[in-house]
């Protein structure tokens, strides 16, 4: 994949989210400075707008060192908060409120981090915390707390989320 590829690529997910694709094309641009030491040196003040416009004024906590796959969408993505451990598959969809991240263990220590498979839709005020795996082709509702591994083609919902039911239908289409 090419440096202009690799940089717009989730530049037709987002067709008509003028948000998401000015911070996507941000994180991709700052994810690929972040991969080497050299370019970490020439582009720091870069690194430091990126933090502060993307995180601080526009509300949006996707770390450099996050590895997110292609086609990737958030909507109004205010709130939104990703640890930089997380995992997030191809064509992935969040949205805003939503939290991903570790949480503290009873001795004190940091768990893992979720690791989202492909075609994972998020909805609003979701949190999902924990050392987890999110299959493939899962949809998870609004104002669910996932603490627990989702199987492939799963809809989960509530708090804590359970599995509403499991679909056996195929994926979605690249976007």
């Amino acid at each position: 994949m090419g440096f202009f590829s690799y940089i717009f690529q989730d530049w037709k997910a987002n067709r008509g989210n003028v948000k998401g694709r000015l911070v996507l094309t941000m994180f991709r641009l700052v994810n690929a400075v972040n991969k080497y030491t050299p370019t970490k040196i020439i582009f720091f003040p870069y690194l430091m707008f990126y933090r502060f416009f993307v995180e601080w004024s526009l509300g949006v906590e996707l770390p450099r060192k996050l590895t997110i796959g292609p086609n990737f969408v958030f909507y109004h993505g205010q709130g939104l908060v990703v640890n930089n451990k997380v995992i997030i598959g191809d064509n992935c969809v969040l949205r805003n409120g939503v939290t991903i991240g570790h949480k503290k263990l009873a001795d004190g220590t940091l768990s893992g981090c979720p690791r989202l498979g492909n075609h994972v839709d998020v909805g609003a005020n979701v949190c999902i915390i924990g050392d987890i795996s999110i299959g493939n082709n899962v949809t998870i509702g609004a104002g669910a707390v996932v603490v627990k591994s989702i199987p492939d083609n799963s809809v989960a919902v509530g708090n804590p989320a359970r599995i509403l039911n499991n679909r056996v239908e195929a994926p979605i289409e690249s976007i």
